[in-house]
């Protein structure tokens, strides 16, 4: 098997028209890119070398990260004599992967990195939590090189960027007992020591993810007496160079493999990543929006995990002497399945592209920062229902633990709550809602397909998204009518960002099916669903 070649859907977002500009985008932003032995001569050049990655990695995940699976998650990690120990199946991922020279997907290649776009990083991740989304977490905090790479200083990019190529793991250190989503009251100590040239860290972090890796960005407050966001800083910290203990791993429900720990930091020296006071301000949301995208693609790999165990099991199923994937009820379970991961998947290459051009152009920038917080909502709440009704379609054998479903249900939860929680994501949509951005984005997505040659099946697939068009534009006259936002708060948030994104997703697949046929049906159903949220959403405001 592999689990990149299997999926069509992953080649089809790898040739997307707009990627040939992406990798020539990627090659123009670093100088010394096209001198780079390594560099390709032209974008078609780059795309080969994309989607051959992709196959050794889609190799990888399915012959050895998914067969590991299980195992990992009964044996999960464990602390020898101070240290975290990953579950035997887990070391050999990581090893595997580092002989592959799979990490440093996004680092540009004077740090050994591949240089590659951020589309490409999303693709493995998904491909990877198809496999197990406990190793795809460990796997995506090498994201962490993507700001050391943009924010510090050229001595600590030389030291530390080429060791994660090499393997070294990574962990983003935000999360205190008392400042979990309210990072503003985050409270570990950095002090400077002049004498050795560096800061010292002292207090606690809870539920860090890979909690004992080699390298750590860690949030802290450097400014004395400060109590706000402002005094904060943002640090690299070397588990090598000591000062620092794991207290605890937690026990958790799922994603067992990946090690949730408590650490306490003692005099632990550290280097200031960017300037002081900018932590939390600029450097944990650039950071935060790229581990948004990152769980948004651990989302849709489970979703496809979820669909093909459901879409086996219902096919070998017998019951009254048919197999159950010949009975209704069934069939409307395994199509939503499946439109759900297409939708969720659409929405996700689009952010991913536009991430990618935001570098050269500020409306792609713009366009991004809307659409990251819908990805993160969208497909983790996807993947929790397809999780769920997995389970439904296997029936009583869905609530053992034989059957991986019962692992994937357990794995899902956890998506709509780390890198901040599905409600966080609406609160995070408000002003793009508010200022009419998301509708003026559905405009552009209209203009778009309305150029486009439909055949009759589209064009009623369009009228129904201009419906839900409408819809929205009535929710959010309705919600704004007083003049203020206050209604968008109160009663219409969660309403109005799921119709928005109900509607952005059906166009996108829309366009998508005039590339391919396959996604008509998911088009079709996420048009549907799109005119039910608003209605919905209406009745809840009136």
């Amino acid at each position: 098997m592999n689990f990149y070649t299997d999926n069509e859907s992953l080649s089809f977002y790898l040739h997307h028209p707009e990627m040939a500009e992406i990798a020539t985008l990627r090659e123009n932003n670093f100088a010394e890119a096209g001198q780079h032995p390594e560099a390709p001569a032209n974008a078609d050049e780059a795309i080969e070398q994309y989607d051959s990655v992709m196959r050794l990695l889609g190799e990888i995940t399915a012959d050895i990260v998914a067969p590991n699976a299980e195992s990992v998650d009964h044996e999960g990690p464990h602390i020898e004599n101070g240290r975290v120990v990953y579950a035997k199946g887990t070391q050999q991922n990581l090893q595997t992967m580092i002989r592959a020279g799979l990490y440093g997907m996004t680092l540009e290649r004077k740090y050994n990195g591949l240089n590659f776009p951020r589309v490409l990083a999303v693709m493995a991740g998904e491909t990877i939590a198809r496999a197990d989304v406990g190793f795809a977490t460990i796997w995506g905090l090498q994201d962490c090189a993507d700001t050391i790479q943009q924010f510090a200083s050229q001595e600590l990019k030389d030291k530390y960027l080429p060791r994660i190529y090499g393997g070294a793991t990574c962990s983003m250190d935000l999360t205190e007992p008392d400042a979990g989503s309210d990072l503003q009251s985050v409270r570990l100590r950095a002090t400077f020591d002049e004498a050795a040239n560096c800061w010292r860290l002292n207090g606690v972090k809870r539920f860090i993810t890979n909690g004992d890796a080699d390298l750590h960005l860690v949030l802290a407050r450097s400014e004395e007496g400060s109590t706000d966001g402002r005094g904060l800083s943002y640090f690299i910290f070397d588990r090598a160079d000591g000062g620092l203990t794991v207290r605890r791993i937690e026990n958790k429900m799922g994603i067992k493999g990946s090690p949730t720990a408590e650490l306490v930091f003692t005099n632990a020296p550290a280097y200031l990543v960017g300037e002081r006071r900018l932590g939390l301000i600029k450097y944990v949301m650039s950071l935060m929006n790229a581990a948004r995208l990152g769980v948004g693609s651990q989302a849709i790999g489970l979703c496809e995990a979820a669909c093909r165990e459901a879409e086996a099991y219902a096919a070998s199923r017998q019951q009254f002497g048919h197999p159950i994937n010949e009975f209704i009820a069934v069939q409307d379970l395994l199509r939503a399945m499946r439109a759900r991961t297409d939708a969720a998947r659409s929405l996700m290459y689009e952010t991913a592209r536009m991430v990618d051009r935001s570098a050269s152009s500020k409306p792609a920038a713009r366009v991004a920062d809307i659409l990251t917080p819908l990805v993160k909502l969208m497909a983790s709440e996807f993947s929790c229902r397809n999780a769920y009704d997995c389970i439904q379609v296997h029936g009583g054998s869905g609530f053992m633990k034989e059957y991986a479903c019962e692992r994937l249900y357990r794995d899902s939860r956890v998506l709509s709550i780390y890198e901040g929680t599905s409600q966080l994501q609406v609160v995070a949509a408000i002003k793009g809602i508010a200022n009419g951005s998301y509708l003026k984005r559905i405009e552009e997505y209209d203009q778009q397909v309305a150029a486009m040659t439909l055949n009759e099946q589209q064009q009623a697939i369009l009228a129904t998204l201009r419906h839900a068009t409408e819809g929205y534009r009535a929710l959010y006259e309705k919600a704004t009518s007083n003049g203020t936002t206050d209604a968008l708060f109160e009663h219409a948030a969660r309403a109005l960002t799921e119709t928005l994104a109900y509607t952005i997703m059906g166009y996108l697949l829309l366009m998508d099916s005039t590339r391919s046929d396959r996604y008509l049906d998911s088009a079709d159903y996420t048009a549907r669903q799109a005119v039910a949220e608003s209605a919905s959403a209406m009745a809840m405001i009136a």
